[in-house]
């Protein structure tokens, strides 16, 4: 307990009772985390912007709940030969949602679909806990 002391001054505990003791903690301390969620956000490279500020609303009320959001852009058919409109969605959406958010992993194809995860920002967190 005071290893400066002189003697040195140490406490005898019971060890079952601290391993017992630091489990309930431990246990307390994972009932308390909120587990993280992926939501995902389907749309196409052809969505009217009414319906794309739509679903971005509903990423929002997901990232303020504290989940991240996968935006997937499906490509059906002939669409797969114009890559671009899919990539302009997206550049769409995230300048839609602005400083709210972190790109958490870049936009990217997985075989038909094109994948881009975000997070909520660090800043937008601070801020919103310094306004509770």
């Amino acid at each position: 307990m005071a290893a400066a002391a002189n003697p040195p001054v140490a406490k005898i505990i019971d060890f079952q009772k601290f391993r017992y003791t630091e489990g309930k903690k431990e246990q307390a301390a994972r009932k308390r985390a909120k587990e993280v969620e992926l939501k995902e956000i389907w749309l196409s490279p052809r969505i009217a912007s009414h319906d794309l500020e739509i679903r971005l609303r509903k990423a929002e009320e997901f990232l303020d709940k504290g989940n991240k959001v996968k935006l997937t852009i499906k490509f059906r058919g002939r669409e797969m030969a114009h890559p671009e409109q899919g990539k302009q969605v997206v550049d769409h959406a995230l300048a839609y949602l602005g400083e709210k958010i972190s790109v958490e992993r870049e936009t990217k194809f997985e075989g038909r679909n094109l994948t881009t995860i975000i997070g909520k920002s660090k800043s937008a967190e601070s801020v919103e806990n310094q306004l509770t």
